[in-house]
């Protein structure tokens, strides 16, 4: 494998990392991320494919980007991934329909679920999806033996358009799959999200797909106004800080859940995943260096486990701790460095939704609030 990471700015692009024999030439995939308002200013395809000619180009909207630098670029992020033996598969998909999630999911059966797929890379438009609805239909249809990873793309803090595009540039609605095939490709995962759980664990009386209406015998919104206590009055901005974790029954690992919005009439909240009727919730808050330290634990856990070095470290996180973090954000990311090392790139972004494996290394979960770490190696 080899790896070539640009950054591109208005007028200029900015070698970061290139192998030295690296061809631009040849057949290589490259991802592209970026906020929203640099995708629209300056159309970024065509620009690729005059560097890349031979290149499957994907290019995401996101809430930061993050680079080989080790901290979150002004500039699109562009990372080109040639692999040696390894092949990939890429489609792009609409969703626009009711049914257009069970249609990709058989578009993706028929076109990407072979014997040797090792592992799928998703990224969808995150403002309109239901994340959690199509996890599950993919899952289904891959019969939870292929690892998903990915995210939802961003929108800085702005939560209106997000986008995606496959070999054009980004628009609103696209979700994009990539399928990665061969023996030699080696896939690593970990997620970690250093929330602190607070307040007894409750069931879910009443919700309809991400909406929350009832916890036990009381209004979600009144009880959830009752232990934010003066941060209640900043709501909805102050529920970043107060994210929800979830169990679908008691055994499941929990995930966590980032509310999106608030309904003061209807008394409820929605949430950027589903909280399904009797599944088990807790209030969760934040600590700027258990935050810090989940990140570093996730690079930890991967690189005690890999009997390799990685040669690309895919991070995506949440904008939501990107909020939390604040200036102290680029810490997280070096420390994922400094566990990986300099032979180890990394790229990724700040996501609506983190996309990861559970600890199977199976599947997939939708995440909020986490550091997703997916590494690749090519024999």
């Amino acid at each position: 494998m080899k790896l070539q990471q640009l950054l591109v700015h208005a007028n200029t692009v900015e070698d970061v990392y290139c192998d030295e024999h690296f061809d631009t030439q040849e057949t290589c995939l490259v991802l592209a991320f970026g906020q929203t308002t640099l995708l629209e200013k300056y159309p970024l395809f065509q620009r690729l494919r005059v560097i890349y000619p031979k290149a499957t180009i994907l290019i995401c909207s996101s809430s930061g980007q993050i680079s080989n630098n080790v901290r979150i670029e002004e500039a699109i992020v562009v990372t080109a991934i040639q692999f040696d033996n390894a092949r990939f598969k890429a489609l792009e998909f609409e969703n626009q329909e009711d049914n257009s999630i069970q249609e990709m999911g058989k578009i993706f059966s028929s076109e990407l679920l072979t014997p040797d797929l090792k592992a799928v890379l998703l990224l969808s438009e995150g403002t309109y999806v239901n994340g959690s609805e199509l996890i599950q239909e993919l899952i289904t249809q891959s019969a939870g033996k292929i690892p998903f990873f990915g995210g939802l793309a961003g929108d800085e803090y702005r939560f209106e358009k997000t986008m995606v595009g496959l070999n054009a540039d980004a628009q609103p609605g696209k979700i994009v799959a990539v399928g990665f095939y061969g023996e030699g490709l080696k896939f690593g995962f970990a997620s970690e999200g250093g929330w602190a759980d607070f307040g007894p664990e409750r069931e879910v009386t009443h919700s309809k797909k991400n909406v929350l209406y009832r916890i036990g015998d009381r209004n979600a919104l009144e009880l959830y106004k009752d232990y934010l206590g003066k941060y209640a009055e900043e709501l909805p901005g102050s529920a970043l800080y107060f994210p929800l974790s979830m169990k679908e029954n008691p055994d499941s690992e929990p995930v966590v859940r980032t509310i999106l919005a608030i309904d003061e009439h209807e008394k409820s909240m929605t949430f950027a995943g589903n909280i399904p009727l009797g599944s088990r919730v807790r209030f969760m808050r934040g600590n700027i260096d258990k935050l810090i330290d989940a990140a570093a634990n996730a690079a930890l856990h991967l690189r005690t486990q890999l009997p390799y070095r990685p040669q690309l470290a895919f991070l995506v996180s949440c904008v939501g701790r990107r909020i939390v973090l604040a200036e102290r954000v680029d810490e997280e990311l070096e420390f994922i460095k400094q566990t990986f090392g300099n032979d180890t790139v990394l790229f990724g972004f700040y996501s609506y939704g983190e996309i990861s494996p559970d600890k199977n290394d199976l599947g997939c979960e939708l995440h909020n609030q986490t550091m997703t770490i997916a590494t690749l190696f090519e024999a």
